[in-house]
């Protein structure tokens, strides 16, 4: 896992401007705090930082084909969990290897390939390859988009990047937002291409993008296609627990050590046994995986239900440990220290954006850097509800019936930060637009009940829509301490398999998740097989939100954020007693906080 970026211009000779490579690469040194290397020629400039996780002497980067003269020079991002396979076909084909790397896999492959090598790849991964012959970029991204890669015109081409803030080090590209960039990121429609800031657009999930003198081709390689589903029950039942065990075991390669995430419910605890029993195969009975949950200081006292939890998580955690048999830690955090300064920043700072879900953004970056003391690589549930059909929105009347995004009606417009009317974003408008264009790219197979066609709905939305900011913040996240986050229930595979099962079989014993349940029996407790759903914890100290107010309080008094934010909404939530603050409320807080930080760091032009 890394960081990538660079610019190909057809206009300037990139060999004079290598202070602008060297101080790109540099603003990715947490994504990769093991290397650095630029390679620049006529047309185009790579830069590259490394977190090694395979072959540590052998894949450093940029890369290229041939020391002299290179034909080929590629800045890779992600890791390829087929890498063997490949290499031995492309050994097949007259290709000869130099490192056991993933990185000379993908730089190959493309030699071999073409535009097509995206198709070839199983994994999460983001690259960009120079072809010095044909005076071609190609950027190719992930096929659910795990790991980012950006880019923004400059003079004679374009500039990419795995984060924004490597494109604003490029002297032609400027941290710039207008009104379609304030409603991209207040919506939470999590649209895919634009962003936050204009004239910075994201390679879509499953694209290519071809620079050469003809301009510039964008395509998809792969996206999710609607097949009937003629397996029955049993044969479904296993074909997932075949798919999920692959997913899993393909992603315990590394060369450092390695750990899982547990939190104590379904979609972590099947997924950290199937990692367990496979190390054990591997290297023993003895062998033992790590895992990790995270926890608050007084939480088992302080803990109220609200709309997204329903129970505690750490006693279910430690239970799922004890059952697999994991090294199993808790990461207790402090309410003072989701309210540091220092850390709320470094936590905007990695995300680029003034969007996120406020102390759970800053718990799991401490997470991270704990488990980062141990473990350079870890393994996470992540996407199990989109895939499953886990979140209530699928199970619920009332969010079927709705003609808007369906995790509106939980998060609802009070846990967006209310902007100043005056800006006249014209929000509702945004939203009914973007969902109708959502419902358009939804793919069907002929003779669909309702509830099928709608249930696809969903489930394409959940997963081209939701899971992307999910994934944005895991990413970003993790790479900040320097911690690679794989994610199994992301494999296409799956995702596909999944996609295409009929709703009855993936509720077929009358609760969200059946066919996952199905896959862990056996694998975990019954108390955490028929767990409710619970969402990333949160803290309920008081003592925190008696201090959020106090922050936001704070930030108010700065006249940016005034113009942006509605005060008459957010009062209210300022007088509220501490320990009768709802969730909703609080995320008004916490969004306001984050503004602050995002502008006094990223200090943005705003067009609006």
């Amino acid at each position: 896992m890394c960081g990538i970026t660079g610019w190909v211009s057809f206009h300037r000779n990139a060999r004079s401007r290598a202070p602008v490579i060297e101080a790109m690469t540099a603003t990715l040194t947490p994504r990769g705090p093991d290397a650095g290397g630029v390679w620049l020629g006529r047309d185009a400039a790579f830069g590259h930082r490394r977190l090694a996780v395979i072959d540590l002497p052998g894949g450093v980067q940029p890369m290229t084909d041939r020391p002299d003269e290179p034909a080929v020079v590629l800045t890779y991002s992600g890791e390829v969990y087929n890498h063997r396979e490949l290499r031995a076909e492309l050994r097949s084909l007259g290709h000869h290897f130099r490192t056991r790397s993933d990185t000379e896999v993908v730089l190959l492959a493309y030699r071999q390939w073409g535009e097509d090598v995206a198709e070839h790849l199983d994994g999460m991964f983001a690259f960009a390859v120079w072809d010095e012959r044909a005076r071609r970029l190609l950027l190719v991204r992930d096929r659910l988009g795990v790991k980012p890669l950006l880019w923004a015109a400059v003079d004679g081409g374009l500039a990419f990047a795995s984060e924004p803030k490597a494109l604003f080090a490029h002297p032609e590209i400027h941290p710039r937002v207008d009104a379609d960039g304030l409603r991209e990121a207040y919506s939470l429609l999590f649209n895919t291409g634009p962003t936050v800031w204009s004239g910075v657009r994201e390679v879509e999930p499953g694209g290519i993008l071809v620079l050469d003198r003809r301009g510039i081709r964008e395509r998809r390689y792969w996206q999710l296609e609607a097949r009937p589903h003629d397996d029955d029950r049993d044969a479904t039942a296993d074909r997932i627990r075949e798919l999920v065990a692959t997913a899993a075991h393909s992603q315990l390669e590394a060369d450092v050590p390695l750990c899982s995430l547990l939190s104590g419910g379904i979609d972590s605890t099947v997924l950290t046994a199937l990692l367990a029993g496979e190390l054990r195969r591997r290297e023993g009975p003895d062998a033992r995986i790590r895992s990790y949950a995270v926890d608050y200081r007084d939480q088992a006292e302080q803990f109220t239900g609200d709309v997204l939890r329903t129970g505690h998580d750490t006693p279910f955690a430690t239970e799922a440990g004890a059952y697999i048999g994991t090294d199993h830690s808790t990461v207790v955090l402090d309410p003072r220290s989701l309210l540091d300064p220092g850390h709320r920043k470094a936590v905007v700072v990695a995300r680029d954006s003034p969007i996120g879900v406020g102390d759970m953004d800053t718990s799991l970056y401490l997470l991270f850097g704990r488990i980062r003391q141990h473990s350079t690589v870890a393994l996470s549930g992540e996407a199990a509800d989109e895939v499953f059909g886990g979140y209530p929105w699928f199970h619920n009347p009332k969010a079927l019936a709705a003609s808007t995004f369906p995790w509106l009606l939980v998060t609802g417009d009070e846990a967006a930060m209310p902007m100043n009317p005056e800006l006249d974003l014209r929000m509702a408008e945004f939203r009914e637009d973007t969902y109708r264009d959502a419902l358009a790219a939804v793919p069907h197979t002929d003779g669909e009940t309702v509830t099928e066609h709608r249930q696809r709905e969903m489930q394409h939305v959940s997963l081209t829509r939701w899971l992307r900011q999910l994934l944005h913040r895991k990413d970003r996240l993790s790479m900040a301490q320097g911690l690679e986050v794989r994610v199994p229930y992301c494999d296409h595979r799956l995702v596909e398999y999944a996609f295409n099962t009929t709703w009855d079989l993936k509720s077929f014993d009358g609760r969200e998740k059946s066919l996952l349940r199905a896959t862990g029996a056996g694998l975990a407790p019954d108390s955490v097989l028929y767990r409710p759903k619970n969402h990333y914890p949160a803290t309920h100290h008081p003592d925190y939100n008696r201090g959020l107010q106090e922050m936001a309080r704070d930030v108010l008094s700065v006249p940016q954020v005034r113009s942006l934010a509605d005060e008459s909404v957010i009062k209210p939530c300022l007088d509220t007693p501490p320990d009768r603050l709802e969730w909703g409320h609080r995320l008004r807080l916490e969004r306001v906080v984050d503004l602050a930080l995002w502008l006094d760091h990223h200090r943005p032009e705003l067009a609006l």
